[in-house]
């Protein structure tokens, strides 16, 4: 890998890491629409799903706090996204930089 290849990866981390730290208030999981009677579809409520810490957790949710909590998990979807290719830039990084010494130590 060369210096320009190296430079550009090093950019991707520092956009990924400013995008990073706005991240806005997050939670993990998912909303779901329940009903009391499945059939005729009354008795409207909602369910947060998700696992944390390795348990899966499901909390009741009231209608008035839909929106806000879909924007969190929204959040945490991003955050899953950015992390996970932060984790994969930086694999290639470290192994671009360990190529490259070999590289240098072997031409010397």
């Amino acid at each position: 890998m060369n210096k320009s290849q190296i430079n550009q990866i090093e950019r991707r981390i520092e956009k990924l890491l400013e995008k990073l730290v706005r991240i806005k208030p997050m939670r993990p999981g998912s909303i779901s629409k329940q009903y009391r009677d499945r059939e005729n579809q009354t008795g409207v409520y909602y369910q947060l799903n998700y696992t944390h810490k390795m348990k899966s957790r499901t909390e009741h949710v009231w209608p008035e706090h839909v929106k806000e909590l879909r924007a969190e998990t929204a959040e945490y979807k991003k955050f899953k996204q950015w992390t996970g290719e932060l984790i994969d830039l930086s694999i290639e990084l470290s192994k671009g930089k360990m190529a490259r010494l070999r590289n240098q130590s072997a031409g010397s």
